[in-house]
């Protein structure tokens, strides 16, 4: 299995960045696809998650209204539009999947991982 994060970058406070992850080697939607991310000093925390239709969405409090996440299973690809960046969203972003459940879920739930993205907001 490979979850291939790309996407991130430097970019100033206000601004925007669309994050990918290609999926190979599992039915990709049989899973529940993710973004958790890591900032240094921190635990890695839950950002948002897709169900496996694409239908149903999931966001932790502070992205909700400025991230969006959303899935092609046709291209076994997850994605992550982050506007109105701030310094606070600063972190190594992760791709995550998820066989089992519905909704958000913890960093010790996931079943895969991808290798993540920098992502870095200067004030």
């Amino acid at each position: 299995v490979q979850l291939q994060a790309s996407g991130g970058g430097l970019v100033q406070a206000g601004g925007s960045l669309r994050l990918s992850c290609a999926a190979s080697g599992l039915p990709f939607s049989s899973y529940n696809m993710g973004w958790f991310r890591q900032a240094p000093g921190k635990e890695r925390e839950f950002v948002a998650a897709v169900s496996r239709s694409g239908g149903v969405t999931w966001y932790q409090d502070s992205v909700k209204g400025r991230f969006t996440i959303s899935r092609n299973n046709a291209e076994n690809t997850v994605y992550l539009q982050m506007n109105s960046l701030t310094p606070e969203d600063t972190a190594v972003y992760y791709c995550a999947a998820r066989f089992r459940g519905l909704g958000s879920w913890r960093a010790d739930e996931t079943n895969y991982w991808g290798q993540g993205t920098q992502v870095t907001v200067s004030s």
